[in-house]
């Protein structure tokens, strides 16, 4: 089933100048974010919520992607992060819909700091109404954004066997979406460099190993880091507000 989530592969020229170019961007928005920090700042609180990417289906504890993440956020922060797993492996964007209100409710932190939107892969292999899918994904939009919830919004790709008529409409939700609800960030494929890439998924071919998972969150990195940068500055301008 590798054959799923294909991508346009780069050529190495264009991966060495897209991790130099990317080292820089990642710098200057980190630079940006700590000296939004005070010293004493409290915990920063990132919620994953999606499926079994999101979950770390047939992963050692530690390997997930909110694992994965949070180290690479304290390394390169030097600040108190921690990312909450909020995946459900099989989950798709109507079983997220149903269930964000009570996981909200359930985090003693309180409302996160940001939340990474990671759903519709399993809409997509089930052949799902992308139509179902974008009504799903923007009620949990239209909820977070009513409860002034940060969110970066990490988009998925149609599987190819789907035909182009599906993948055309599927692919189409998540940056129109990201436009008019204007997320603090859009990742347009979370696993951009990872799908169909035999030597960096498990054995079913669509679920990533370790070593896919630390590939995904070097390149979302940049793109969680201008998600944070944004709600600090959003945060600060209602904080100005008389």
């Amino acid at each position: 089933m590798d054959f799923l989530y294909a991508l346009v592969a780069y050529g190495l020229s264009c991966a060495r100048i897209r991790r130099a170019t990317g080292a820089l961007a990642i710098l200057a928005v980190s630079a940006s974010l700590c000296l939004a920090l005070p010293a004493t700042a409290r915990e920063i609180i990132i919620l994953g919520f999606g499926d079994s990417l999101m979950a770390g289906y047939g992963l050692a504890p530690g390997e997930s992607f909110p694992a994965q993440l949070e180290a690479a956020l304290k390394a390169r922060l030097g600040a108190r992060v921690r990312v909450l797993d909020a995946g459900v492996s099989g989950d798709t964007s109507a079983g997220g819909r149903a269930r964000l209100d009570w996981v909200l409710a359930s985090l003693p932190e309180g409302p996160p700091d940001l939340l990474i939107l990671e759903l519709g892969a399993n809409d997509a292999l089930r052949g799902i109404d992308p139509a179902l899918t974008r009504v799903n994904l923007a009620a949990i939009l239209e909820t977070l954004r009513d409860r002034r919830i940060p969110v970066l919004l990490a988009g998925m790709r149609a599987p190819p066997n789907m035909g182009a008529d599906y993948a055309r409409a599927f692919d189409a939700i998540y940056p129109e979406l990201a436009e008019e609800y204007a997320v603090a960030a859009f990742y347009p494929f979370f696993l951009d460099g990872v799908a169909a890439e035999r030597a960096l998924n498990q054995a079913d071919g669509i679920h990533p190993t370790a070593e896919g998972v630390a590939l995904i969150v070097a390149r979302i990195l940049p793109s969680v880091l201008e998600a944070l940068a944004t709600a600090q500055h959003a945060d600060g301008k209602e904080a100005e507000r008389p």
